[in-house]
């Protein structure tokens, strides 16, 4: 049976396990602080590439920031990590096989081949998170776009500049669904600057909040009403620490109401935390077929 070393490269942390071509972890998942510098971040690649290369058939990325179609590089900036990122050269960090792919792409494929989207053929997930990430399956294969950064969640939700998005635009659905999202919206209608998440979900019961919630809600809706009448999915899949704290039955009654597509399901992710790695390797090895 096939093996892949997987590593999942986010801005603050690093994770790295080994997992067979079923999608089963069967190594200690180890967890590394992303370092500040460039340079660091290749030196921590080669030792964890050292020290498990030898077990593995396949070398496997979950990545931040969109990859290229060959699966060899990413295209450009990703944010809060070293600035000089896009530029590593994956293929020379192993003398085996290298693979690389964006994380929620990953995580999607991770769900549609043992979580929740397993057996549908098309499916569009969202991991609601500090941002919101997203990766489409159509007819069964990654839909990556003509150069790989399909998938990217900044759609307008308004057209009047009302609030900043992280990537220098205006009104993106990032800018309304992500964590960060919320505490925009709590920040408006409570006229707190100082309000956070935590404040939001820990008094969730209180009027005030109850709307706060709402109203982030219905705006994670309304996303969901245009991806399904763009794509036509068996289902939507809501991932990440965000999604704990939306109600997946009122999303999916309330947009199939207002679809001109077909009925979709919502539904939760279930290939856990580590769905990265997990599709990060299941895609590599098939690479290797």
């Amino acid at each position: 049976m096939k093996k892949a070393l997987a590593i999942d490269v986010g801005g603050t942390k690093i994770y790295n396990t080994i997992i067979n071509e079923n999608g089963e972890i069967i190594a200690e998942i180890e967890k590394h602080s992303t370092p500040k510098t460039f340079a660091e971040i290749k030196y921590l690649f080669e030792e964890i590439i050292s020290k498990y290369e030898k077990e593995v058939d396949v070398i496997a990325f979950a990545t931040c920031g969109a990859v290229n179609n060959q699966n060899s590089g990413i295209l450009g900036s990703t944010g809060n990590i070293a600035k000089e990122y896009p530029t590593m050269d994956f293929k020379n960090l192993s003398k085996k096989p290298v693979f690389v792919e964006n994380d929620a792409n990953c995580a999607a494929w991770a769900e549609h081949v043992i979580g929740a989207s397993k057996g549908m053929a098309y499916s569009v997930m969202l991991t609601l998170g500090t941002g919101v990430g997203g990766g489409i399956i159509l007819d069964n294969k990654l839909y990556k776009g003509k150069n790989g950064a399909a998938g990217e969640m900044h759609f307008k939700m308004r057209t009047d500049k009302h609030r900043k998005c992280t990537c220098g635009s205006f009104d993106c659905f990032e800018a309304y669904a992500s964590g960060t999202g919320l505490k925009k919206t709590a920040e408006e209608i409570t006229s707190n600057p100082d309000i956070t998440t935590y404040d939001v979900i820990e008094n969730k019961d209180r009027p005030i909040m109850k709307k706060v919630l709402e109203t982030w809600q219905n705006d994670i809706l309304e996303g969901i009403i245009g991806l399904a009448n763009i794509f036509d999915p068996d289902c939507i899949v809501l991932s990440g620490s965000m999604a704990e704290f939306v109600d997946i039955e009122y999303l999916e009654y309330e947009a199939n109401k207002e679809i001109v597509t077909t009925p979709f399901k919502v539904v939760k992710a279930s290939a856990g935390n580590y769905s990265g790695m997990i599709g990060a390797a299941l895609l590599a090895i098939e690479s290797l077929k």
